[in-house]
């Protein structure tokens, strides 16, 4: 058997939603076979494509998303930014690691953005164990900075899961597709996270969609006097039979009610009964 140091490897630029399908499989299919967070999951690479008010394809993509192939066309990376260029993500087989150098080397001559002082600024997110990674942008002349972000892995284990309840004045539902609801989402997403970027529409471009968006598993606290409380979105992948909570968040003004924790642990009696 060839190994895939040996295989051909070519690259080109992304041409259409088939290709969006392509890199959405490479992270179904790696999850199994690479450290927790290597790849993204379906959910945050379906929400480059759908969470807009516009479900048409971003005319930008074919020259922010370069993908990388083998010979007989088996798709084994690729690169892009999140949103527009500034930061790069590269999504790869654990198999073509040999292919790191040249993925990055197109980021930086393609997914850069103007730096506070001139010249382009990029950043590359990487995990601490991700020795290689690291060794390589160093090599390249890259500076190490402070990152955030946090990504667990649990195993479900076989213990029952207990029906959780909710504080008193606050209904457990699931979100409703319709305007009010939609603005709802916008309106905790942008409190609990001091933003005011999220809009109604977006919402609502994801929901009618995303592959993965179950409204089954898209809950809410609903506050007394109207509003949400708290939000979790949970995406379900069949493949690897993964449940993915983001996101989870509570509204500044109704928190230290163990809200959100309700909600997952609603989510979690959910994701069992689909096995």
């Amino acid at each position: 058997m060839l190994r895939a140091e040996s295989e051909i490897v070519s690259s080109r630029p992304y041409r259409d939603d088939a290709d969006f399908r392509r890199i959405r499989q490479l992270c179904l299919d790696t999850y199994p076979i690479t450290p927790v967070g290597w790849n993204w999951e379906i959910r945050r690479w379906e929400g480059q494509r759908f969470h807009d008010a516009d479900p048409a394809p971003n005319p930008h993509w074919p020259v922010w998303i370069r993908l990388w192939e083998t010979g007989g066309g088996r798709l084994v990376g690729a690169a892009h930014p999140e949103g527009r260029p500034g930061e790069a993500f590269l999504q790869l087989h654990p198999d073509f690691r040999h292919l790191e150098a040249e993925m990055v080397a197109w980021c930086e001559q393609n997914l850069g953005a103007p730096g506070p002082e001139g010249g382009s600024r990029l950043r590359l997110y990487v995990h601490d164990y991700d020795t290689p990674r690291r060794r390589l942008l160093s090599e390249r002349g890259w500076t190490e900075s402070a990152g955030w972000g946090m990504v667990r892995r649990r195993r479900f284990g076989a213990r029952p899961v207990a029906v959780p309840e909710i504080a008193a004045g606050y209904t457990l539902r699931e979100t409703r597709p319709d305007p009010a609801d939609d603005q709802a989402v916008a309106d905790i997403l942008n409190a609990a996270f001091e933003r005011d970027i999220h809009t109604a529409a977006e919402f609502h471009g994801f929901t009618a969609h995303a592959p993965s968006y179950r409204r089954d598993l898209d809950l809410v606290a609903e506050a007394p006097g109207g509003g949400f409380g708290a939000y979790v979105g949970i995406t379900w992948d069949p493949a690897n039979r993964r449940g993915i909570f983001e996101p989870v968040c509570t509204h500044p003004a109704h928190r230290r009610r163990g809200l959100a924790l309700t909600l997952m642990r609603e989510g979690l009696r959910r994701l069992r009964a689909l096995g």
